[in-house]
């Protein structure tokens, strides 16, 4: 393993450039992370990232099969390479390629929590390497072997998680109040390399909360971002396919029979005209209205007197049982009695 003079200033220079643009990223006073001015910054600091963690891995400073002590005090601040990487990534605003941005985020700060734990830096359960796949994307075919009840939560897994959150974020305070009151001492040289090495580690510590958080807030978004984009998917018609497209109508005078059609066409003899039973006719064998939708027209000719004399007939048919008794009665009474049954006033 290379020692820390090994590394060079320029590494050193890389990884400080990074980390203070993304300070100014995350502290700036830009209304918007959207900016140019921000965005700017972002691609300068993930620049700057990019290559000090090209040259760590070439200068090979960290190895799984050593100990935490076998890392010379001023190569531990390099560790946290992956995870400010990871942070940067995602002030990256472009929403066409956002998914991609989170997956490359997430796979930063899950190599750094790796590392972290390989070298017994805080004690933490490492999430999975990949963000879950939605429902209904893995194993489709096959059920789960607990059935619908094993595939929610437990309640007791809930409890758990929430505690966890808690006790990170009591963590993450105690650590930021530590490192604010060691951050001047160390900067301006004053610290010696034990202070220096407590410095490093309880930065790194801090970046295990913060990359545990990321990682967990990325995998929700993930989860609403691919399901939005599969019901996009659902939505949309098939390959080749397109709404049947209906002829506009042409203009015309719609009349209740033909007698009006006839007396309306003989005014407006350049526009068309049609009865009502035409029109839907027309509509039904265009799709648009079904046969059953149809009204049903009074027949052609009938007349007004017909017409009422129709719709009285119906009224008596559909009377009360009283009007009905009534009538049978009266035609009893008729039966019995000869017609001029007590008229005296003609006696002859």
């Amino acid at each position: 393993m290379a020692e820390g003079a090994g590394a060079g200033p320029r590494l050193a220079e890389l990884l400080a450039a990074g980390r203070r643009l993304w300070e100014e990223v995350e502290t700036g006073a830009e209304p918007s992370s959207g900016a140019p001015a921000v965005q700017d910054k972002v691609r300068q600091g993930l620049d700057a990232l990019q290559r000090a963690a090209a040259m760590v891995a070439q200068l090979d400073l960290f190895s799984e099969n050593e100990e935490l002590e076998e890392i010379a005090s001023a190569d531990l601040k390099y560790l946290l390479l992956p995870a400010l990487l990871g942070a940067l990534t995602l002030k990256q605003v472009d929403l066409s390629r956002r998914l991609e941005h989170l997956e490359s985020a997430r796979a930063h700060f899950w190599r750094f929590l790796k590392v972290c734990r390989s070298y017994g830096l805080g004690s933490f359960h490492l999430p999975p390497a990949a963000a879950a796949s939605p429902p209904g994307e893995e194993n489709a075919e096959s059920p789960s072997p607990g059935g619908p009840a094993a595939a929610q939560p437990s309640l007791v897994a809930m409890a758990s998680s929430r505690q966890a959150k808690i006790e990170r974020y009591k963590q993450k305070k105690e650590l930021e109040n530590r490192l604010a009151s060691m951050r001047t001492f160390v900067e301006s040289g004053q610290a010696d390399e034990d202070q220096i090495r407590e410095f490093y580690i309880l930065q790194i510590q801090k970046w295990i909360n913060t990359s545990l958080e990321e990682i967990e807030s990325i995998d929700q978004e993930m989860v609403i971002l691919r399901s939005r984009g599969t019901a996009k998917q659902s939505s949309a018609p098939p390959h080749g396919t397109s709404r049947q497209v209906r002829a506009p109508l042409k203009p015309f005078i719609l009349t209740r029979d033909a007698a009006q059609a006839k007396v309306f066409g003989a005014g407006y003899p350049g526009l068309p005209t049609m009865t009502v039973d035409d029109w839907y006719e027309q509509r039904r064998r265009q799709g648009v209205v079904s046969a059953q939708s149809a009204p049903q027209r009074t027949p052609a000719g009938i007349t007004d007197e017909e017409l009422q004399k129709q719709q009285q007939e119906k009224k008596e048919e559909e009377d009360d049982e009283e009007a009905l008794q009534k009538a049978r009665n009266w035609d009893d009474w008729k039966d019995t009695h000869p017609r001029g049954y007590g008229n005296r006033q003609n006696m002859g």
